[in-house]
C-alpha cells in the first residue's frame, strides 16, 4: 500500500524559508511522477511542483518559479519542497502526490490525476 508522509509545514515570515518533506513507501517510484499541489482556505487545490523520479526532470508552476525547488533522494524514498521567499499568498496546505505518469512529459505534469496523496502539511506565512 502506497504511502505518502508529509512533514516540515509551519509558521514563517514573509522572505523566510521551509523545507516540506514527503515519505514515499509501499512501492518502487522509479519511474513515478512525483509531486507537490496546494490549497489555500476557499480557494482550488493547484498543482506547485513535481520531478520525475528517475531522470530528475522537473516542472514548477508560474507562481513558484525561481522561489521553489523540488528534489529527491533516491536511497531515502524521500522527495523535497525547498520553498525560499515566502509571500503570504504561500498560504496553504501543501499535499505530496505521486502517478506512474505513463508517457507524460513535464509541461503535462500539472494536469496529472494523481493516484496517491499524503494527508498535506499546513504552510502558514506571515506579513
Amino acid at each position: 500500500q502506497v504511502q505518502l508522509v508529509e512533514s516540515g509545514g509551519g509558521l514563517v515570515q514573509a522572505g523566510g524559508s521551509l523545507r516540506l518533506s514527503c515519505s514515499a513507501s509501499g512501492r518502487t517510484f522509479s519511474s513515478y511522477v512525483m509531486g507537490w499541489f496546494r490549497q489555500a482556505p476557499g480557494k482550488e487545490r493547484e498543482f506547485v511542483a513535481a520531478i520525475r523520479w528517475s531522470g530528475g526532470s522537473t516542472s514548477y508552476a508560474d507562481s513558484v518559479k525561481g522561489r521553489f525547488t523540488i528534489s529527491r533522494d533516491n536511497a531515502k524514498n524521500m522527495v523535497f519542497l525547498q520553498s525560499n521567499s515566502l509571500k503570504p499568498e504561500d498560504t496553504a496546505v501543501y499535499y505530496c502526490v505521486a502517478d506512474r505518469g505513463y508517457g507524460s512529459t513535464a509541461t503535462g505534469w500539472g494536469n496529472l490525476k494523481y493516484d496517491y496523496w499524503g494527508q498535506g502539511t499546513q504552510v502558514t506565512v506571515s506579513s
